[in-house]
């Protein structure tokens, strides 16, 4: 799984320098953060009426959304799923609790 997220994030770095008419993710970077994270909230809306929805091939579908534009976000802020995932991975026996009162 995470070879997926990785090469995806290659892809999304890669797309940075290039034309905006011709690629999606190129675009997006050019109109800027308000852009993406507009498809950011739109997508988490989506998931959202999904799951509400109990539609599980839709929340699959809107969720792959959600991720891949989220993935475009960090990557235009210069983090990529790596850094995601070591955060993760350093909760890992911390109680979500424990982990949230941390952060204050």
């Amino acid at each position: 799984m995470d070879d997926t997220l990785q090469k995806l994030t290659r892809i999304l770095q890669s797309r940075k320098g290039s034309d905006p008419t011709e690629s999606y993710v190129a675009s997006l970077y050019t109109k800027g953060m308000d852009k993406i994270l507009q498809k950011v909230g739109e997508e988490t809306i989506e998931v959202i009426i999904a799951a509400k929805d109990n539609d599980r091939q839709q929340i699959i579908h809107e969720t792959a959304d959600l991720w891949f534009h989220t993935l475009v976000m960090l990557t235009h802020t210069g983090l990529g799923a790596d850094d995601i995932l070591k955060e993760l991975e350093h909760r890992f026996g911390t109680s979500g609790h424990d982990e949230k009162s941390a952060r204050k």
